[in-house]
């Protein structure tokens, strides 16, 4: 059927946005996919019909669905036992879940909020998916690992996002640690690093003259992002593990 196999892969955040599209192609490609998301929404309803109502019963028998909060450990370790019971293990773990939180720094009471949520759901939760994915790899002979950062973890966010940025920031300093820590045990870590992406929670959010200064004169779009994901999960490139992959259409270049 595809590149992606026999592929248990877990994409978290994944009704809306860079996760929908993320989970649809994995799935297309012939990975068994365990959509995430808070809440059963109108999103995920739409994704589960989309994916199980194309090709017949092998498709449908290729998804299941998990929900569960990820503002913090607790909630990740619930989503991911949940995950693993659901094809009796998972391969391939997606960190796709966050969000842009504000942390406003002329208010205490915002600053501190914003950190708590930004750590919580931006660096906790994944990190300790990271963690359970680790033992299982460690048990099973190996596994991937593809963390979501952000064009933020490298240059910093702006003055109301101090706290996303350093968050993300984390998170591309815990992929490495994973990437050189775990490699002798089967486990390869990557982080993706989008710009801007066009999604549906991106709409009205991109003003004319950021997209005037793109140097591809278009927003990334989010299949961009996902064929990325995809080829890092089917494991044909061991040696790139550690590394981040920009994909910010040369608007940020390292």
């Amino acid at each position: 059927m595809g590149d992606l196999d026999g592929k248990r892969i877990l994409v978290t955040g994944s009704s809306r946005g860079i996760g929908r599209v993320t989970a649809s192609l994995l799935h297309e490609r012939g990975a068994s996919v365990v959509v995430h998301a808070r809440t059963t929404s109108v999103h995920t309803v739409a994704l589960l019909g989309e994916l199980g109502a194309i090709g017949g019963a092998d498709r449908a028998s290729r998804v299941a669905l998990v929900t569960g909060e990820l503002d913090g450990i607790a909630g990740a370790g619930a989503v991911w036992e949940a995950a693993e019971t659901a094809f009796g293990g998972i391969d391939v773990l997606v960190n796709n879940a966050g969000a842009w939180i504000a942390s406003e720094i002329d208010s205490a009471e915002a600053w501190s909020a914003g950190w708590e949520a930004n750590l919580g759901l931006n660096l906790a939760a994944p990190a300790e998916l990271c963690r359970r994915a680790i033992l299982s790899y460690r048990a099973q002979g190996g596994g991937i690992i593809v963390n979501l950062a952000s064009r933020s973890s490298h240059r910093g966010d702006d003055a109301e996002h101090l706290a996303y940025g350093a968050a993300k920031g984390g998170l591309l300093a815990l992929t490495k640690g994973i990437a050189r820590g775990y490699a002798r045990d089967g486990v390869l870590a990557y982080a993706v690093a989008p710009g801007w992406v066009a999604t549906d929670l991106a709409e009205g959010a991109i003003e004319s003259s950021v997209l005037d200064a793109l140097p591809l004169g278009e927003v990334t779009p989010a299949r961009d992002v996902a064929e990325v994901i995809a080829f890092l999960a089917t494991g044909c490139a061991r040696h790139t593990t550690g590394a981040t992959i920009d994909i910010t259409g040369a608007d940020y270049v390292r």
